[in-house]
């Protein structure tokens, strides 16, 4: 039950991605490639007062890897730097089974992909990107 919901949401996300494209003079944009399965992301995103004010990709690839970037995107807006990162070793934790997120919290969709450990990579490929155009690459 709770797999085709997830299911659900990442084919969601993947077929109707949410902040997709290019953003003008970011404070951050970095890219990613996947070279073991050719997925790659850019991500962008632009800081006011030290927030999140717009964040967005581009890129091509899984449904995983599109999926968990239109996700990420949605999720960092508004956050402050120090909460970014705090959501990006959250997440990352929780593709690794050491954190546990709410069922009801979307990315929580994503966490069934820790029993194809080739696919994790595919789901932290975006988170991957923001931390290190975070830190500066």
């Amino acid at each position: 039950m709770m797999r085709e919901l997830y299911t659900q949401v990442i084919m969601d996300h993947y077929k109707k991605p949410r902040n997709h494209g290019e953003i003008e003079n970011p404070d951050i944009e970095e890219h990613l490639l996947n070279p073991l399965c050719g997925d790659e992301v850019t991500v962008y995103a632009k800081f006011e007062d030290d927030k999140v004010s717009e964040a967005s990709f581009t890129g091509r690839g899984c449904s995983i890897s599109q999926a968990s970037a239109s996700m990420m995107t949605e999720r960092l807006l508004g956050k402050s730097r120090r909460e970014v990162e705090a959501q990006i070793k959250s997440f990352k934790a929780m593709m690794t089974g050491d954190e546990e997120f709410p069922e009801e919290d979307e990315l929580a969709a994503l966490k069934g992909v820790i029993q194809y450990p080739s696919r994790i990579r595919c789901a932290t490929l975006s988170w991957d990107a923001f931390s290190r155009g975070l830190n500066g690459g």
